[in-house]
């Protein structure tokens, strides 16, 4: 990649800002960057160096930017509410959803009023960036051409998603537009989607073999959604694990003495008040009803720019509504206006997030906790003093639990009200389990320990929305297996190749089967699938014909069980097992029989065959080639209860199926006198194709063979590529 001279740089940071201006902030990056030092290993991974938290970041960010300027960039664009900016209007929609939360005014005066440690790192994070982009002319933004400091804060959490998309834009955009717009099946839930979300586990060492505590880290993100870094400075900073792009502090992973995972939890803490709208309300154009009183709407017009046809920039603008709920997202079929309640704490997010990954103990990591500002993500938590946990998010509103929040709920009643924040302890945990171990795959909270779990009939029903779910009763499969983990045994769980769902849907197939009539010429045409299903041992495998069966067979399945699992309030499972009638069962493996006939020439097909990774170039979203190389991944989707999970399918023009989301990170950790981990990518660090670190580690990935990391000094010795300084 091209790079200009330092002193060239500074003359090119000119074009951000002007005079006295340009001079202050180019002497700020090269005094910045004199101070940070960048690492490479022979993986491509960044090791960064900073004098000071703030110098660390800096770093951080700029090594981020190197590897895939394009999806930080992205990142910000959709979470400042200003995608339609780069891609023209059909994202407008989801800019004004993201600006109903996000306004920038309030973003700058959140940031001026942020601690000073905090505006630090902010600056520090925005002169990480801006220099990159000095050095790098050859760099085209799309949008942002410069970045500031209070941008950090739209985008503070890190996980994937996000408390905002649970609104549909089908219903916003036929609010804000005023026309009538179907919603979506996907928006229903009647279209299969890959669950995200991820799975931790923690082992104390009680159960492990070297009497250490370890620590499972396994994201199911987006593929290349985060960039894999190590981040140390003077000031005790030293985390390695999981980044996600654009964001200076590390989602996922660890540090010299303790360690954490999140993942997505199934708690219910956004809610919708349906709220009785008054017009012609004297001194004011709208209110509404609260209590015996009528309060004023809250209207702001909010202007949003989108990309033309011709490249040029056109305004759309609109007058949007909030009560003290939160804004209004859609009207019911009654008339009733919706507003949304989420978390929206962006200055106590970001804290949280960087600050956790300082603590070096469960005490440590609890104070960082009393900020409450985690809302989406359940942690599994483990340390070097041999403490284990499983935490849900702090952020967890007090409800009355005698109405239903899963559904809205009436604003005119204020017994409908937030009532502050539950306390750490009131909140379902496992700490210390007598077990000696804690987990979770995106499941309910009531099986996180064993035994040891936190019971249901204990907490308001708002604790849990997700229920049960494959992984969940595989994952008690794998950690009852044995009471001596060790970090390959632990990786060996994480990768066990049994589906429990098919071993709960499978006899239900082989029953309706054998119940057709002798005649029935089904019988004789499905007696071999049968055959196979019935003696396949449930396990995955990249030779295995029985995984491609049954993995089509389930999908054929699925379609008409999404409907009636939503009208009757049970998982697709569940419906699949308890539900689906004789016929369904045989039709949909006949319809398998024939997809797989059509598109690979004959139904027994190993599964390695089909399932399929492939990274062709550097865009965000990936077009597909049978006729491009791709190499075979053995796990399926976590669909099927898979804790290895890749999410892949069929792709326009495409017979294979090709992976976009499920494993993008794996490691272990073990928490000794020093720590010790490996890990895997899927891919590789580098967002370009040029890079020999693009696809360096796909055979690993798809083996779940995990590389050792290089923690400490000594672990980088003999690995080093190259040590430089940012724009050096």
């Amino acid at each position: 990649m091209t790079r200009l001279p330092l002193a060239a740089a500074l003359l090119a940071s000119a074009s951000f800002v002007s005079g006295a201006h340009a001079q202050t902030a180019a002497a700020r990056w090269k005094a910045e960057a004199a101070r940070v030092t960048i690492t490479r290993d022979d993986w491509g991974v960044a090791h960064i160096r900073g004098k000071t938290d703030a110098d660390a970041v800096f770093g951080m960010i700029y090594a981020q930017a190197e590897d895939d300027f394009n999806r930080i960039e992205t990142n910000y664009l959709v979470s400042l509410g200003r995608l339609a900016e780069a891609e023209g209007e059909g994202a407008i929609w989801q800019d004004l959803r993201q600006r109903l939360f996000v306004d920038p005014e309030a973003l700058k005066a959140d940031y001026a009023a942020s601690p000073a440690w905090l505006r630090k790192l902010m600056q520090a994070w925005a002169d990480g960036l801006n220099h990159y982009l000095a050095t790098h002319p050859q760099v085209k933004p799309r949008v942002l051409t410069r970045f500031e400091p209070w941008m950090a804060l739209s985008f503070s959490e890190g996980s994937i998603g996000g408390d905002i998309e649970r609104v549909a834009l089908s219903q916003l955009e036929a609010f804000y537009g005023k026309q009538r717009v179907a919603m979506t099946e996907a928006e229903k839930g009647l279209v299969f989607k890959e669950p995200k979300g991820s799975n931790g586990m923690a082992i104390a060492p009680s159960h492990t073999r070297n009497g250490h505590a370890l620590l499972l880290i396994n994201p199911h993100t987006s593929f290349f959604f985060r960039s894999e870094q190590q981040v140390t400075s003077g000031e005790g900073l030293n985390a390695y694990g999981a980044a996600t792009w654009g964001q200076f502090f590390i989602y996922q992973g660890f540090n010299a003495k303790a360690g954490w995972m999140h993942t997505s939890s199934g708690v219910d803490n956004v809610d919708e008040f349906a709220e009785d709208i008054v017009s012609n309300v004297p001194g004011t154009v709208l209110g509404y009803r609260y209590g015996a009183e009528t309060r004023p709407v809250t209207v702001k017009r909010v202007t949003l720019s989108y990309r033309t046809a011709d490249g040029g920039q056109a305004q759309r603008s609109f007058r949007t509504y909030a009560t003290h709920h939160g804004p209004i997202v859609r009207m019911t079929d009654s008339g009733k206006w919706i507003a949304v309640a989420l978390m929206n704490k962006p200055v106590a997010a970001l804290q949280q997030s960087f600050l956790r990954t300082k603590a070096t103990d469960y005490a440590g990591f609890m104070k960082v906790a009393e900020l409450k500002a985690n809302s989406s993500n359940n942690t599994l938590f483990a340390d070097s003093r041999g403490e284990i946990a499983f935490l849900m998010p702090q952020f967890m509103p007090v409800r009355d639990d005698r109405f239903d929040y899963r559904k809205p709920v009436d604003g005119s009643d204020p017994a409908t009200d937030w009532k502050g924040l539950h306390g750490l302890a009131s909140l379902p945990q496992a700490v210390n389990p007598k077990n000696g171990w804690a987990f979770n795959v995106n499941n309910w909270p009531w099986t996180a320990a064993g035994a040891d779990s936190p019971r249901a009939a204990d907490y308001p029903r708002y604790f849990d929305q997700a229920g049960e779910n494959p992984r969940g009763a595989h994952a008690l499969r794998v950690l009852n297996a044995r009471a001596d983990f060790t970090p390959e045994t632990l990786r060996e769980a994480a990768y066990d190749s049994f589906l429990p769902a098919f071993d709960r849907l499978l006899p239900g197939l082989v029953a309706a089967w054998e119940k057709l009539p002798d005649g029935d010429a089904r019988k004789a045409r499905l007696a071999e699938p049968v055959a196979l299903l019935k003696g396949w041992d449930r396990r995955w495998g990249a030779g295995s014909t029985a995984t491609s069966l049954a993995v089509f067979w389930g999908e054929a399945l699925w379609a008409p069980g999404a409907q009636p699992a939503r009208d009757t309030g049970i998982s697709v499972w569940d419906w699949m097992a308890t539900r689906a009638t004789d016929a369904q069962r045989i039709d949909a493996l006949a319809a398998a029989v024939d997809r797989l006939t059509q598109d690979f020439g004959g139904w027994r097909v190993p599964w390695g065959e089909i399932n399929r990774f492939q990274r062709n170039d550097g865009a965000i979203v990936q077009k597909f080639d049978d006729a491009k190389p791709s190499i075979p991944v053995p796990f399926p989707s976590a669909q099927w209860g898979s804790l290895a999970s890749f999410g892949a399918k069929r792709w326009p023009g495409t017979k294979r199926y090709y992976g976009t989301s499920g494993n993008s990170f794996v490691a272990t950790v073990e928490f000794g006198p020093k720590v010790k981990a490996w890990a895997v990518t899927a891919g590789g660090e580098s967002g370009h194709p040029d890079s020999p670190h693009f696809t360096d580690q796909a055979g690993r990935y798809a083996a779940g063979d995990l590389r050792p990391v290089y923690f400490y000094p000594e672990d980088l010795k003999g690995h080093v590529v190259r040590a430089y300084r940012p724009g050096g």
